[in-house]
């Protein structure tokens, strides 16, 4: 394993805590939250431990994962400063730059390339 992706069990655990309460922000079903981290769709106790703050497996896969959904939320945070129930409720707000698919379906139906283009949107919106 790569030493970028070696982090200690106490910072995977405060990124399991935080992902699982940006995708209550989210009003993510569980099968949503399980795609989106790239688990099966049977490993439903990893989001419970991830809830108590158990770290993330030391995978790069679901370590990359976490940290494009935490871009996604902050470019939303940046794009709608003042309209927080806006940035919660984008990832489930249909798009047309995403052919009529919400942004979270986008990522079900392209996995990994559907997270890098969400974020990637994002990123244009902001301009950087």
């Amino acid at each position: 394993m790569k030493a970028e992706y070696a982090l200690p069990a106490p910072e995977r655990g405060e990124i399991a805590k935080m992902l699982m309460t940006l995708f209550d922000h989210w009003q993510l079903s569980t099968e949503d939250r399980l795609e989106l981290l790239g688990l099966a769709p049977t490993n439903r106790a990893a989001l419970t431990r991830y809830r108590r703050g158990e770290p993330f497996a030391q995978s790069r896969d679901l370590l990359e994962r976490a940290g494009i959904l935490l871009g996604i939320h902050k470019n939303l945070r940046l794009l709608f400063p003042h309209n927080r129930e806006l940035a919660y409720r984008w990832m489930t707000t249909r798009n047309r730059a995403m052919d009529g698919m919400t942004p979270t379906e986008a990522i079900k139906e392209y996995g990994f390339p559907g997270l890098l283009m969400v974020r990637a949107y994002l990123d244009r919106a902001r301009g950087s």
